[in-house]
């Protein structure tokens, strides 16, 4: 049994392109040693992400979660609500960085009001971190759109392929 507790760190980037030190050196202020911060690089729209369930399944009671901001814990309402629900249950601390407000060891023995104003910031951060999701799906999409009135070639470049190559694969019993 483990007598004491732990701070973990958790950062997220959208793509493998994507570079997270900024969140790690984040959290390596807060004095959290790098085999204690997961990181995955995967959308926020939900949370089946291999590092963030890896990490759910380390954490015990008593220990505490430092996040950035919210939108890098995620990006749906629902489930950045559901999930936290599920931390507190757990009884384990959540800490979002940029926003001092939502660290529920302020609110450990608090019951009322401080409980309350941090219910209410959770759910407009939550709102705000999905309406932005929103906000870069549809830009992506009205830029495919318009690229595409552009006639402008999307997605992998088109090869051509010799006639030689495709005799040869269909020689040999080839689909192509």
């Amino acid at each position: 049994m483990r007598l004491s507790t732990r701070e973990y760190g958790y950062a997220r980037v959208s793509t493998k392109d994507q570079n997270e030190d900024r969140q790690l050196t984040v959290l390596r202020d807060m004095k959290i040693p790098d085999e204690y911060i997961f990181v995955d690089k995967a959308s926020g729209k939900n949370f089946d992400r291999p590092e963030y369930q890896f990490l759910k399944r380390v954490l015990r009671e008593g220990d505490t979660l430092f996040v950035k901001s919210i939108n890098r814990f995620g990006r749906n309402k629902q489930e950045i609500l559901k999930e936290w629900q599920w931390l507190i249950d757990a009884k384990i601390h959540v800490v979002v960085i940029d926003i001092p407000i939502l660290d529920t060891r302020k609110y450990e023995d608090l019951e009322g009001i401080g409980q309350l104003i941090m219910d209410l910031v959770l759910q407009i951060l939550s709102w705000l971190a999905e309406e932005e999701r929103k906000g870069i799906k549809q830009a992506q999409a009205e830029g495919i759109a318009e690229a595409k009135k552009q006639g402008k070639h999307l997605g992998r470049p088109q090869i051509n392929l010799s006639t030689t190559y495709i005799r040869a694969k269909s020689h040999h019993g080839c689909q192509l």
